[in-house]
């Protein structure tokens, strides 16, 4: 039985595109944390990604986690990590195809960082749902400044 069938109700919005959003992160690569995101306008999916490494590229649980073996707590040291996060494959993966997702929205399962944070903006997102918060002032900061909106998703 469904949860439809149960409950008689189907899912808000908000709690379709963030399940998805979850359900994306099951394809990470990474070994600290499972992202998902789905890039959405008008209630349409454009564009999906999951953090994990480049394509072609040998996954970090063949080759280990540096920032694991060095003890680099989390949030610090990106630029030694061999991933990429899921809010950026989703913006790369648009590109890749044409797809053009300004004015769109972003439900991932990780608040974002203050990497993806700059590249929402540019990418000319304009509203961050995310499920789990992350603590990086200077991402809610600037998104703040640029008018996105971000909202915690409670479901």
């Amino acid at each position: 039985m469904t949860s439809v069938e149960a409950t008689g109700e189907r899912p808000s919005w908000d709690e379709y595109f963030m399940t998805l959003a979850n359900q994306v992160a099951t394809r990470t690569t990474c070994l600290r944390r499972a992202v998902g995101a789905v890039i959405v306008k008008d209630r349409r999916i454009l564009a999906t990604g999951y953090n994990g490494v480049p394509s072609g590229i040998r996954h970090c649980a063949e080759v280990g986690c540096l920032r694991e073996q060095l003890g680099v707590p989390s949030g610090q040291r990106h630029e030694i990590c061999r991933g990429l996060h899921a809010e950026q494959n989703a913006i790369i993966q648009a590109a890749k195809y044409g797809i053009d997702i300004s004015g769109s929205s972003i439900y991932v399962n990780t608040q974002p960082c203050v990497v993806c944070a700059k590249m929402l903006i540019n990418a000319g997102i304009t509203e961050v749902i995310f499920q789990n918060p992350y603590p990086d002032e200077l991402a809610v900061s600037m998104l703040q400044e640029a008018g996105v909106t971000l909202r915690e998703y409670v479901g």
